[in-house]
């Protein structure tokens, strides 16, 4: 049976000036292979991996080319228009591939990413969604401290924001561990900070504070020098500034300035922080 959305190994049937037909037996009416994509010297009987999709004209083609999502898989894609009837994304094909408007769950624009699914249509047209929730599986791979990596499938400000980690599992990032502003489509690096009896993953964007404190000095450092040499804010600062600001928590923030004032890279003011000159040797 040949199978919409799948890459497939079939048998040249006939083959034509256009291309090749391609089936599982000769009794087959055949799916059209375009002659530019057949390799050279193919004979009838000769098995050609193809993937199988419908054309502009809606008529069933094969092409040797390898699409970026198959069916049922999750994948993040790229917007290249938008209608009124829907989004079109890029899939690594000559014919973009369909995002309904009903199967979006936010206002999309050209250019933006979005994790989709495949899927066949009532009308047997391969089309996209953005609705992959039910498509994620319980975690059966990492451990609590594991580093993962994921897509934003979507972003609630007052719970967090949605991961599908490797495309595959479901994981969530809480709204207490979000210090920047992430999009639908981001890819992130995550630390897995619980694995829950559902299977469901915790994540963290930074890693412990013993090892975050580093790099948290690090950007601390730079926004003095950014500042030239003052930073207009200090330990009493209101914590939305110090996100805003540094992409930390308050409580970072105060770590890593204890960290810098003990090396002598800082003093506290009362209002602020200053920088101290390195000492010539």
């Amino acid at each position: 049976m040949i199978e919409l959305g799948r890459k497939q190994e079939l048998t040249v049937l006939r083959v034509k000036e256009i291309g090749v037909y391609l089936g599982e037996s000769e009794a087959d009416e055949g799916v059209l292979l375009p002659a530019r994509q057949v390799p050279e010297g193919t004979e009838p009987g000769d098995r050609i991996t193809v993937f199988i999709y419908r054309d502009s004209s809606d008529r069933m083609i094969a092409t040797t080319n390898t699409p970026l999502i198959t069916l049922d898989e999750l994948a993040a894609l790229t917007v290249r228009d938008v209608t009124k009837i829907g989004a079109f994304l890029d899939w690594g094909l000559e014919k973009d591939l369909f995002l309904p408007y009903k199967e979006q769950t936010e206002k999309l624009r050209k250019g933006d990413r979005c994790l989709v699914r495949l899927y066949v249509d009532k009308s047997s047209r391969l089309c996209a969604s953005m609705r992959v929730y039910d498509f994620l599986k319980p975690n059966e791979l990492y451990r609590e401290n594991d580093q993962v990596q994921g897509t934003i499938y979507r972003v609630n400000p007052e719970i967090g924001a949605f991961v599908a980690v490797d495309n595959r599992y479901f994981g969530l990032i809480p709204k207490r561990e979000i210090f920047d502003s992430y999009r639908t489509g981001d890819t992130v690096t995550a630390r897995v900070t619980a694995v829950r009896e559902d299977g469901k993953l915790n994540l963290a964007l930074r890693d412990k504070a013993y090892l975050q404190m580093d790099e948290d000095a690090k950007v601390i450092l730079q926004a003095l020098e950014d500042y030239s040499g003052v930073l207009p804010f200090g330990e009493k600062a209101d914590p939305e500034v110090i996100k805003r600001e540094l992409k930390m928590s308050k409580n970072a923030f105060k770590r890593a300035l204890g960290r810098l004032l003990k090396e002598g890279k800082i003093e506290i003011l009362e209002h602020g922080v200053r920088s101290v000159p390195e000492k010539k040797a």
